[in-house]
């Protein structure tokens, strides 16, 4: 097509990070508001994307391609296939509902005082990673991608860092010795399976000749390259490792309590809901297509790590007594689930883990920006300091318990879809791994349930008998996210009849097919 529609939706949000960055700092509503004008714009351009795209088509397409550094075989170029289509409609879906649910995190500490923070840049910044995210969710260059996969790492590190939760209760000096900590801690994490991942990138163009994703893996499958297994499996390596990082997978997961508990609730879930969905799908799309044979070599030991997430992230979830940390491990476990799917090696599974990629951004959007609101009402993050909250504030509990519901995957509610086929499909193939993974949830069931009983329930305390209920701009953000977790819970073709298709493409990148079935059916 002539207009450059995937580039568009990249370039929108940067360009608005750009314009709102520059508002003047005395104009503070307007830059909020220029921030949302833009991220409904972007939300518009990616529906025009799920308009345009067939799922019965070509497995690339709205592609573009444009010579960049010619001496070293880099090309701008962009296309998607169903699983990234679905990924970049969450992402510019979810971006307006963190600007609103964050339109006052930013806002000067003390009226008067020179301790202050910019909220220009705050809302700058969340547009800028929502470009570099969409980016890698569009990139078939394996360069490009690795640029914004890199890049994005640099707007999250200052949101962080310098626009932290303010419920802390050792007081301000200790809350940016956290924030800090937290920020460095994230940002060193993810450099080292960044740099990694560069010398695998390096590596696959030493041996390809090529960055372009499309015309590697039309070069293996058609036999013109060949890789040797060692080869092949350390560039795997080089590329899984950054990707496991980034989901975060255990033992590399150690980053994401702290930024989750540091950050404010709408940056959380920009972490866990957006910018963590790039290492899954990049599983799925890198890993699996680049280097066929080593994914399936690398299977049986990926799928007890992803075992070890489900099961380690549920048990820490279960003893939190920090509201944030609590969903940071939930989200461990859940990421757990998303690998093992993709890594099943089943239609099932795969179809499972990227309709997972979708339910879990909005079941945890929901329930984090909930707790975010609750958070800011009371000052404090610690699941002790509330009780008795449904009382004095009806509709709060009622959005958290949906949410909290969302989160254990209640049959009815988006997430058990997604579960139930990565359960299955893992069964299938995998039967010990799939019986021990239901531990999750079970665990599931325990941690949230317990959060909201201690939460919600009981006697009211002193401390929140004067708790103000949801307002309008809350309820904005919230009773959408309700409404679409209740909407895939019942009828969630609308996203599987885009991502099967490419699903099944993976599924003859790594030469597999489902299991037959051990039982005939009767005739």
């Amino acid at each position: 097509m002539s207009f450059p529609l995937l580039t568009a939706t990249a370039a929108l949000p940067a360009v608005g990070a750009v314009a709102t960055a520059a508002v003047p700092a005395a104009q503070r509503t307007a830059a909020k508001w220029l921030a949302l004008l833009v991220s409904l714009a972007t939300l518009a351009l990616a529906i025009t994307i799920l308009v345009r795209f067939d799922p019965g088509g070509a497995r690339y397409q709205l592609t573009e391609s444009h010579a960049w550094i010619a001496d070293f075989g880099v090309r701008y170029e962009l296309g998607v296939d169903g699983i990234a289509v679905a990924l970049v409609a969450l992402t510019a879906l979810l971006i307006p509902f963190i600007v609103l649910a964050g339109w006052n995190d930013a806002d000067p500490l003390e009226t008067g005082s020179r301790r202050w923070r910019p909220t220009q840049g705050f809302f700058a910044l969340i547009l800028a990673v929502e470009a570099m995210v969409i980016i890698s969710f569009e990139a078939t260059d394996v360069f490009v991608f690795y640029i914004f996969f890199e890049a994005m790492l640099i707007p999250m590190y200052f949101l962080i860092g310098g626009f932290g939760d303010r419920a802390h209760a050792q007081g301000e000096a200790a809350a940016s010795t956290q924030r800090s900590y937290a920020a460095v801690k994230f940002l060193l994490y993810n450099l080292v399976g960044g740099l990694i991942m560069l010398a695998a990138v390096i590596g696959l163009y030493v041996v390809a000749g090529s960055f372009s994703l499309v015309d590697i893996a039309h070069a293996r499958a058609s036999g013109s390259l060949h890789m040797a297994t060692s080869t092949e499996r350390w560039l795997f390596l080089g590329f899984f490792f950054a990707f496991a990082v980034k989901a975060p997978l255990w033992p590399l997961h150690t980053w994401l309590p702290n930024a989750m508990q540091e950050a404010t609730a709408p940056v959380a879930v920009l972490i866990t809901a957006v910018v963590d969905k790039v290492g899954t799908f990049a599983m799925l799309r890198f890993c699996l297509q680049l280097f066929p044979e080593a994914s399936k070599w690398a299977t049986p030991a990926i799928l007890v790590l992803s075992l070890i997430s489900i099961v380690y992230g549920a048990l820490l979830a279960v003893g939190q007594r920090d509201i944030k940390r609590l969903v940071a491990y939930a989200s461990i476990s859940h990421f757990g689930f998303i690998i093992m799917g993709i890594f099943a090696m089943t239609s099932q599974g795969q179809s499972g883990a990227t309709l997972y990629m979708v339910n879990h951004g909005l079941s945890t959007a929901a329930l984090m920006l909930v707790a975010g609101f609750l958070i800011s009402r009371r000052g404090s993050r610690l699941i002790a300091d509330y009780g008795g909250v449904q009382k004095v504030a009806p509709v709060l509990a009622g959005t958290f318990l949906i949410g909290s519901l969302a989160t254990l995957s209640l049959p009815g509610l988006a997430p058990f879809v997604s579960e139930f086929l990565v359960l299955v499909g893992t069964f299938t193939r995998y039967p010990a791994i799939g019986i021990i993974a239901t531990i999750g949830i079970v665990l599931a069931a325990l941690y949230t349930l317990v959060l909201y009983q201690r939460t919600m329930t009981g006697p009211v305390k002193p401390a929140v008998s004067a708790m103000p209920d949801l307002r309008a701009r809350e309820l904005v953000v919230v009773a959408p996210l309700i409404v679409l977790l209740i909407f895939l819970g019942v009828y969630p073709k609308p996203v599987t009849d885009i991502v099967n298709p490419a699903v099944k493409q993976t599924m003859s990148d790594v030469h597999k097919t489902d299991p037959k079935p051990s039982v005939e059916a009767a005739k």
